[in-house]
């Protein structure tokens, strides 16, 4: 099996709303803000290949959204999810399985992009199937007041439509050597990918926990539909990912790519951080 990490590009989001109700005195000293309060956040993939399996989680933002859209979020970076791929010899043709861990903007656009005239939509991945949960999938597409600019249908429905997409139920190892589980909080049944390496475990985090500064158990985003819900999902996951070494992957921490954790005297923080490549061997 070999593990690459994929750069979509970067957006800038708000930093109040990105921590929300930890204090911007405390936070900023972990990750900075500009003069706008906006702090600027990686979209960074994970590819999986792993024998005739090419496995790609999430696909960031995509560029099908107009100018109007996305300059709400300032996107920068001088990557994009198909010259990542390219760089290290993919094509988007190459892709058998996509995991979307849910159907947030962010984490899914890319799935989907214009045909050759603009008069409709094409997968992206033609010849992948494409993941997610149930749970996750009825709550996309039946969304609440709150959540509901983060749901795109056309990031969405073409996706359903092509008969291309398997939606599962319950945790487990549904693609070799890679577990589905499943977790609220953040939004209902967020798939959170572990990935059996060796005798490593390496866990891309998605939005359950999106940056190093966010491993304090309180220091939770406002786009969390249920905070109280994450906060037990978080000492959940933290429980297990210290007992067993886990290696956590973030798909929007700028700074650090992974990082291993530890028990500490004022609870789990980070043990080492680095590369992915350097914390798996």
């Amino acid at each position: 099996m070999k593990l690459y990490p994929i750069e979509t590009g970067n957006l800038k989001l708000d930093g109040g709303a990105m921590f929300g109700v930890v204090p911007k005195s405390l936070w900023q000293k972990q990750y900075p803000a500009d003069e706008n309060n906006l702090c600027n956040w990686a979209m960074r993939c994970l590819l999986v290949v792993d024998d005739n399996r090419v496995v790609l989680i999430d696909n960031g933002i995509g560029d099908k959204q107009d100018e109007k859209w996305l300059k709400h979020y300032y996107l920068n970076g001088d990557f994009s999810l198909e010259s990542s791929l390219n760089e290290i010899g993919f094509q988007l043709s190459d892709i058998t399985d996509v995991i979307l861990t849910h159907m947030h903007f962010d984490h899914c656009g890319g799935s989907v992009r214009w045909n050759e005239d603009n008069s409709g939509y094409l997968l992206t991945f033609p010849n992948a199937t494409y993941w997610t949960s149930k749970q996750q999938y009825d709550w996309a597409t039946n969304p609440n007041r709150r959540e509901g600019a983060s749901f795109l249908k056309e990031n969405i429905l073409p996706i359903q439509e092509s008969g291309r997409l398997k939606l599962i139920k319950r945790e487990g190892e549904h693609i070799p050597n890679i577990t589905f589980k499943l977790y609220n909080g953040h939004t209902e049944g967020q798939v959170i990918p572990h990935i059996r390496h060796g005798n490593k475990t390496v866990v891309f985090m998605a939005d359950l926990l999106p940056s190093v500064a966010h491993i304090p158990m309180p220091w939770l985003m406002a786009y969390d539909t249920r905070p109280l819900d994450t906060l037990k999902d978080k000492e959940r996951f933290f429980a297990e990912a210290v007992k067993n070494d886990y290696v956590l992957f973030f798909e929007h921490d700028l700074y650090n790519e992974a990082c291993t954790l530890q028990e500490t005297p004022k609870g789990v923080r980070v043990d080492k951080s680095g590369k992915l490549a350097e914390l798996i061997g």
